[in-house]
């Protein structure tokens, strides 16, 4: 089964595009002692309601030696069915890349994985021959920054995500393994960049705590499987209720 049929199976299975962010904050959950437990919780309350999980490596690096041990092991007890996006932003060489793929996608086998494109295709390729896997390039980030460079636009009328958005359209020609989706942040999917965003899977995030707008997402007729991300909103908010409440709430309103 490719990433893409996965991730598809998973949404029809839940009745939502709910992706339940990972990002661990010691000093929010009681030490980084405590931040185990807080994973058990999250993934085992969350579960049922999540098309993806997508821990977010920045926050497990910033623990040291302890946060890539703990991100190993909830990345073995993570129920099976659940697509897993880690979300890493890698971009190097190819060669280096080829280190970044294996560790991923081998040694701690998750479904997909964020990666920065701008060093061009060598630098995806290493990530291409992998069956089941799939890839989300940056293309329009959530953040301001997104105007500096992904946003501007070329002298033949093209953004320049679009060029981003040709890697993908040739690993397809070329029929690789992997699927490659794109990231597209909430915040600044307008109009003029959703009608020219390709009917590939999506990376969303920049809604709850980003204050992304949903209503951006209407009546544009995609086919391809998306998956809308909430972190905070689930993790860090709204401490009166459980988890479990918060995902059900958010998965109601990403309901398919």
């Amino acid at each position: 089964m490719r990433y893409a049929e996965k991730l598809q199976q998973r949404i029809s299975e839940v009745g939502s595009r709910l992706c339940v962010g990972i990002d661990p904050r010691p000093e929010l959950s009681g030490g980084v002692d405590e931040v185990p437990e807080f994973l058990r919780r999250v993934v085992g309350e969350t579960a049922e309601y999540a098309a993806a999980f997508k821990p977010n490596m920045a926050y497990f690096e910033a623990m040291g030696l302890r946060g890539i041990e703990m991100l190993q092991e909830m990345l073995q007890e993570m129920p099976k069915e659940v697509p897993v996006i880690l979300d890493a932003k890698r971009s190097d060489i190819g060669e280096t890349q080829k280190y970044y793929a294996k560790s991923y996608f081998e040694n701690w086998n998750v479904d997909a994985v964020t990666l920065n494109p701008f060093l061009g295709y060598d630098s995806i390729e290493p990530f291409l021959d992998w069956e089941g896997k799939g890839i989300y390039l940056l293309a329009v980030t959530s953040n301001a920054g997104s105007a500096d460079f992904q946003r501007q636009k070329l002298a033949d009328g093209r953004f320049v995500f679009e060029l981003v958005q040709e890697l993908g359209k040739r690993a397809n020609s070329e029929s690789r393994a992997t699927d490659v989706g794109y990231v597209v942040g909430l915040t600044n999917a307008s109009e003029e960049v959703l009608e020219r965003i390709a009917d590939s899977p999506l990376l969303i995030p920049g809604l709850g705590a980003q204050g992304g707008d949903l209503a951006s997402l209407e009546g544009k007729n995609r086919t391809a499987p998306d998956v809308v991300n909430v972190s905070r909103g689930i993790t860090y908010k709204d401490m009166d209720k459980s988890f479990a409440e918060k995902a059900k709430a958010w998965s109601e309103q990403l309901a398919v």
